[in-house]
């Protein structure tokens, strides 16, 4: 039995998704804070079980009975993720699963200056130490972010950030796909395991994409990072919020998100969307 965290989010909703083609409904279960949300996979036939990592002693029914097991991570930037992570590793190894598998980040480091690259870094020290099978999905950033990462370019003709460095922009709707397919996969993927598209572009090559597509010159102009995290308060981001979104040009800038691999491409059988792809979306 395959049982699922968070599948009534984007990730690991497309990733039900994926395995609902290849597997009768009885063979998943999905947990969530709210049944209610899941009521569309619950008319598929598929088990929902109310499971939250706030709440540990919800988690061990949750969990039992898995095979495998798959994690989504907390998206509360605020939130404490790695305690939230621990009681759901917590719980998997009380009912005995037989192997987490756990989303993770690409740039997964205990020196990030992008805290929830720190977070993963951290579950994945608990999970080498559960004495469980486990593997770690490091997918590349999400191509989807560059829709307010890369700020209002398609307006001013100018992309503006505080830093700038290689993305492996990674399309969220591929990544779950690879997860279901390493799910299915007959020989176990065993620890961390890379998940991206395979090009590595800067902002400033970012730009270059946006001036083919709009036909007119995009520039890139990178701020002080002060001055960045200012104009963001003064536009109405609370500031603590703007300080957690510049540890991912930092992160950016000193190459954290640089890497790729072909996995991916194996994983679905096709050439992955791009950066390019995002910015047309």
């Amino acid at each position: 039995m395959i049982i699922i965290t968070g599948a009534t989010g984007g990730l690991n909703g497309a990733t039900t998704d994926h395995l609902l083609t290849q597997l009768p409904a009885d063979d998943l279960v999905v947990v969530t804070r709210d049944p209610d949300r899941a009521g569309h996979l619950a008319d598929r036939g598929v088990e929902v079980r109310r499971g939250d990592y706030a709440d540990p002693a919800s988690l061990p029914a949750a969990f039992d009975g898995a095979d495998q097991l798959l994690l989504v991570s907390s998206n509360d930037p605020f939130a404490d993720a790695v305690t939230l992570h621990r009681n759901a590793v917590d719980a998997a190894v009380e009912v005995g699963v037989g192997r987490i598998l756990y989303t993770s980040h690409q740039g997964a480091a205990h020196d990030s200056p992008f805290a929830p690259a720190r977070d993963h870094a951290a579950t994945e020290e608990l999970l080498a130490r559960s004495g469980l099978p486990w593997t770690s999905l490091r997918n590349g950033f999400y191509a989807h972010s560059l829709g307010w990462l890369a700020g209002p370019w398609r307006s001013t003709g100018v992309i503006r950030v505080p830093g700038d460095g290689p993305v492996s922009w990674t399309a969220r709707e591929d990544a779950a796909e690879a997860a279901a397919a390493v799910l299915l996969a007959d020989d176990a993927y065993d620890g961390p395991v890379t998940i991206t598209a395979p090009e590595a572009p800067t902002f400033a090559e970012v730009a270059q994409v946006a001036s083919e597509l709009v036909g007119e010159t995009i520039g890139l102009e990178v701020v002080d990072a002060q001055q960045w995290v200012d104009e963001q308060v003064a536009a109405g981001a609370p500031e603590p919020q703007a300080r957690f979104t510049l540890g991912m040009y930092d992160a950016a800038a000193q190459g954290f998100f640089a890497g790729v691999d072909p996995l991916l491409t194996e994983l679905i059988g096709r050439t992955p969307r791009t950066a390019r792809d995002a910015l047309m979306a």
